[in-house]
């Protein structure tokens, strides 16, 4: 399973245009990251919160729903975030590449 997971990280990170990946755990706390340390602290506390937010909208709105998939975009960024039950894996890419 292990292989699995690292062969699907490397695949994500070999796209065109992709800056980083993180998988944060259940608790916040980032397990893998091919970021620096103060970015992926960032990016994961900040996209952890928000992934929380938007999954609590999406049940608020309809009870049987679930969040799975989030994808923000900005002039410099986007980041896509998949939330599961015990981790989020967030990717980060350049949009105009």
């Amino acid at each position: 399973m292990q292989d699995e997971v690292e062969e699907t990280l490397k695949r994500i990170e070999s796209h065109k245009g992709v800056i980083g990946t993180i998988v944060v755990n259940a608790e916040g706390i980032p397990i893998r990251t091919t970021l620096d340390n103060s970015t992926t602290a960032q990016y994961a506390g900040h996209l952890r919160h928000l992934a929380m937010m938007a999954r609590s909208t999406v049940r608020d709105v309809d009870p049987q729903n679930d969040l799975t998939f989030l994808r923000i975009r900005s002039k410099k960024h986007e980041i896509m975030v998949a939330p599961e039950s015990n981790f989020l894996l967030i990717v980060i890419q350049n949009p105009c590449e």
